[in-house]
């Protein structure tokens, strides 16, 4: 972390007699805002990644504004949103861009720290608030994803795993060094479906997550999966909960105890709880899960707007189809509002269909001879 001067002794530097000055002040002043800007998320333990992640958003604007946060105008900010704009960026991502950019300016203008005395004695100019109502993006709806993104239909998924398990025979076949790896993904990738889970969250599993169900002692300890790494509210620990595995996806346990019992070992992970390991005695990594996830989706000609998110919506979808309620999926997925499962719900047409056909099946049954 690049060394700065607290508010402090930014204070005791340019209020002191004896004629200490800083070589340039402009810049010392500067990272000395970002440094304790971070230090006061910490404070309400907000991750690093999240710190790290608004930092940088402050330096990339900055240095298109060629300007320090005490001469910024809401103009700036505007000419900036218009060229994210020209390059495509998502709204969430502007969103996320000026929410940075927000908090940042109301640190620096808060009464509770002197970096407006600090500025205005120094550089006779003051910080402000340069995102305004008229000038930033609202959060207006409840899903901004791409309208490209979608479940995956059940034939979808079948292709996908199918292949997926292809080519760990043809690997065996050819006495390929890659048929272990490719047994671990197809079986990562199938979990990731049956349970609905995020991507850090499938690569967060360990081996003493696999839990036992009273109510389906055949099942084992593959009935329900404890998730540790839910996805965490901010400045929270992350959430845990566990989800059940549903009838309808049963056939996800042989694969997982082949795995469990025969594949795993076969990496040597020693101490190692992950469930995923590598030949180097690591956690599979979140970039890796996506780029083996792409490179399927490509193999097999599938449509590439499908990431391995879509999973998860797949799950949240398939489990409506299936006729679990509305509560029962969201408590699995982990949402905390009910709105939230809403979105990731694209129920196909034979199930609308079905549901019509159930409605007038009961219609007919009131009507009066």
């Amino acid at each position: 972390m690049q060394h700065f001067l607290g508010v402090s002794q930014l204070r005791r530097t340019f209020g002191s007699d004896d004629g200490v000055d800083l070589l340039r002040p402009e810049e010392a002043v500067y990272q000395s805002m970002l440094g304790s800007w971070g230090q006061q998320q910490r404070s309400r333990s907000l991750a690093s990644d999240t710190i790290e992640s608004r930092v940088r958003i402050v330096r990339r604007f900055s240095d298109y504004a060629g300007s320090y946060p005490w001469q910024w105008q809401a103009s700036d900010l505007d000419e900036y949103t218009g060229l994210l704009r020209s390059k495509g960026l998502a709204v969430s991502t502007i969103r996320q861009m000026h929410g940075a950019l927000s908090l940042f300016c109301d640190y620096l203008t808060s009464p509770a720290y002197d970096w407006v005395e600090i500025c205005e004695s120094q550089f006779g100019d003051t910080p402000s608030q340069i995102c305004l109502p008229w000038n930033t993006t609202k959060h207006v709806q409840d899903y901004e994803g791409h309208p490209s993104r979608r479940a995956l239909t059940f034939d979808e998924l079948q292709q996908l795993f199918d292949y997926a398990d292809s080519r760990v025979e043809s690997a065996m076949k050819q006495g390929r060094k890659g048929a272990l790896a490719a047994f671990r993904d197809a079986q990562m990738f199938k979990t990731a479906y049956a349970f609905g889970l995020r991507r850090a969250e499938l690569r967060g599993l360990d081996l003493p997550d696999l839990h036992f169900n009273a109510k389906v002692p055949q099942w084992g300890q593959y009935a329900a999966l404890h998730v540790r790494w839910g996805k965490a509210s901010k400045g929270s620990a992350p959430k845990r909960r566990t989800v059940l595995l549903v009838p309808e996806l049963a056939w996800w346990i042989d694969g997982m105890r082949q795995w469990v019992e025969d594949g795993r070992a076969l990496f040597a992970p020693g101490d190692l709880p992950a469930m995923w390991p590598t030949e180097r005695g690591t956690r599979v990594s979140l970039e890796y899960i996506d780029r083996r996830f792409t490179a399927l989706r490509r193999e097999l000609g599938l449509d590439p707007a499908l990431k391995l998110h879509c999973l998860r919506h797949s799950y949240v979808t398939h489990l409506i189809e299936y006729g679990y309620a509305d509560r029962f999926v969201q408590e699995q997925v982990g949402h905390r509002h009910s709105s939230t499962t809403s979105i990731y719900t694209s129920v196909s047409g034979d199930f609308k269909n079905r549901i019509l056909a159930d409605a007038l099946r009961r219609f007919k049954t009131l009507e009066v001879p």
